[in-house]
């Protein structure tokens, strides 16, 4: 997937479809939610104790229908960093056609559990992400 430096496998299984016969829609949600998940642990494995992020908002189009026993392949690249939140910018295709089946923005905030509040995103974390995303300077 090019432009997408982390790309997922996800095959759909039964529990995934509607009685349409084709996956619901809530359920990109959670397949975008789960590649975010692995972006952030490859990203941060070393760091993840330091840093927490909480979804303050996601937007998914929908392209095309998936099917049971379709392999998905999801990528995700971070396009914005802002002072305490990231733009993380998503696309599904199934793997065999190339099909465009979803696109979708997340925005996510660094977030203080203690304090209940945004914090910055620090220059440690916005490095990682650059060297990540092959956008170092």
């Amino acid at each position: 997937m090019e432009g997408f430096p982390f790309v997922m496998e996800q095959q759909v299984v039964f529990r995934d479809i509607d009685m349409l016969g084709h996956v619901n829609n809530a359920v990109y949600a959670t397949y975008f939610e789960t590649a975010r998940v692995e972006y952030l642990h490859e990203l941060t494995r070393e760091l993840s104790e330091q840093f927490s992020f909480i979804l303050a908002e996601l937007t998914i189009t929908y392209k095309s229908p998936a099917y049971l026993r379709e392999r998905l392949l999801i990528g995700l690249r971070v396009s914005e960093i802002r002072n305490s939140s990231m733009v993380i910018d998503g696309q599904i295709i199934e793997k065999t056609s190339g099909r465009l089946v979803a696109t979708s923005r997340a925005v996510l905030v660094h977030f203080d559990y203690e304090q209940q509040r945004p914090v910055p995103i620090p220059q440690e974390l916005r490095a990682q992400i650059a060297r990540f995303e092959g956008k170092e300077r």
